[in-house]
């Protein structure tokens, strides 16, 4: 026996082929999801961090409003560096994240008086006058601080040195706090540009 292939009225079938674009339309939006969740999220989580500037502790080099991009892989793999900006979380309270300079490192003593920072290290056991070309030539840095570093802390400041909270006020920064270095200026679009963190020093 023949069986004949039902045919359907025309309004039908357009129907079914809408309805099979349709879905083929939102499985392709899946996809697209997915794969960009996989190559987001790692890369947010992992890699890089958004960072919003508030305040004027680091400026001239960094103002208030700019918007940053954090390098958190760098520090997996090499240990933070005198002269680099890093974000980390505040000691006083660590649902919050500061932006500083790193000025002193692991087991140094550091010693703030007359205006200006002294290095105490194995290569200057007498101590050595930081030199530092990125701050206005007139700033001072005020305070009389005298503090010994641990093996895994580090000494932080603002650029801005007379209106910045930092490890004049708060202490030393343990290394498990520093979340990363700055990399890229993504706002204002006049400043837009990779920073530079390879200072060099007088050390």
């Amino acid at each position: 026996m023949a069986f004949r292939k039902t045919k359907y009225p025309s309004f039908l079938e357009d129907d079914v082929s809408v309805g099979k674009k349709v879905l083929i339309f939102f499985w392709e939006i899946i996809k697209v999801v997915v794969i960009s969740l996989a190559i987001i999220v790692p890369v947010r989580y992992f890699l890089i961090k958004p960072f919003y500037v508030k305040g004027a502790s680091m400026e001239p080099n960094y103002y208030d409003h700019e918007y940053l991009i954090i390098d958190e892989l760098t520090y997996r793999f090499a240990l933070p560096a005198r002269g680099e900006t890093v974000v980390f979380r505040a000691p006083i309270d660590k649902s919050q994240y500061f932006i500083k300079r790193i000025i002193g490192l692991p087991e140094e003593k550091i010693k703030v008086a007359g205006g200006k920072i002294y290095i105490f290290n194995q290569k200057f056991p007498e101590g050595s006058a930081l030199t530092e070309s990125y701050l206005l030539p007139a700033m001072k840095t005020l305070g009389e601080v005298e503090v010994q570093l641990g093996p895994d802390e580090y000494y932080l400041l603002g650029d801005n040195r007379i209106s910045s909270l930092d490890s004049r006020i708060f202490g030393p920064v343990q290394r498990a706090d520093i979340v990363g270095r700055t990399f890229l200026r993504g706002w204002p679009i006049d400043r837009i540009g990779v920073i530079k963190n390879d200072w060099q020093y007088n050390l």
